[in-house]
Parts: structure tokens; sequence; C-alpha cells
């Protein structure tokens, strides 16, 4: 559960993160960066492919600046995964609702 995010800040089930996390059903990376910063490639989500969830939540920042590439668009649904992409506060909402009834991971940008 994500009990609350603001720019550059998240907290999910109490914890307090400062930099972009990946959520997985059982953890937490708050190590995740992509290599090109603001645009999101296939490379960047290569742990997140091997999983196989049923949805990938991607939030885009604050103001939704972090673009994801048309490429990685099409090779995520071509592994029949369905992709959510949108600011990170209407991303951490959608997670939210859907994190209990599906096999959900969630990428989020915290800043920009």
């Amino acid at each position: 559960m994500i009990d609350s995010y603001s720019f550059g800040h998240i907290v999910i089930e109490g914890r307090i993160y400062n930099s972009d996390v990946i959520i997985y059903q059982d953890s937490i990376d708050n190590k995740w960066w992509r290599k090109k910063g603001h645009l999101l490639q296939k490379d960047d989500i290569s742990d997140i492919i091997k999983i196989k969830p049923e949805i990938l939540i991607v939030g885009t920042g604050k103001p939704g600046l972090m673009e994801v590439s048309e490429d990685t668009k099409n090779f995520i649904q071509s592994k029949g995964i369905k992709l959510i992409v949108n600011n990170t506060e209407n991303a951490c909402k959608i997670y939210n609702k859907l994190k209990d009834k599906n096999k959900v991971i969630a990428a989020l940008h915290l800043t920009c």
C-alpha cells in the first residue's frame, strides 16, 4: 500500500523512500534508475519482465516528464503485460486500487 506521495518522496507501508522505486509484490527496489534518466527503455525493466506481472504501472514523475519509448511500450505489451502509464500521483492511486486484485508491479519516478 502506498501511504502517500509528493515530489521526490513516497511512503510505502510506513517506510519512507526518497529515490525512484519499483514495487514488487514481495519487495521494493529503491535503487532503480534508468540508463537515460527521463526515458524508460527495455533494459530498464528487464527484471520486471522476468517476473511476468499481469500489469505494469509506470509513474512518470510529478509533472509526468519521464517518457516511455514506443519500442518499450510495444515490448511490454508483446509479453502479455498490460501497461498503465500516468504521472506518479495518479499511478500511486491506480496501484493502490489494483494491487490486491492482480499481479501488479509499479515502477515509479518520484521527481520530474
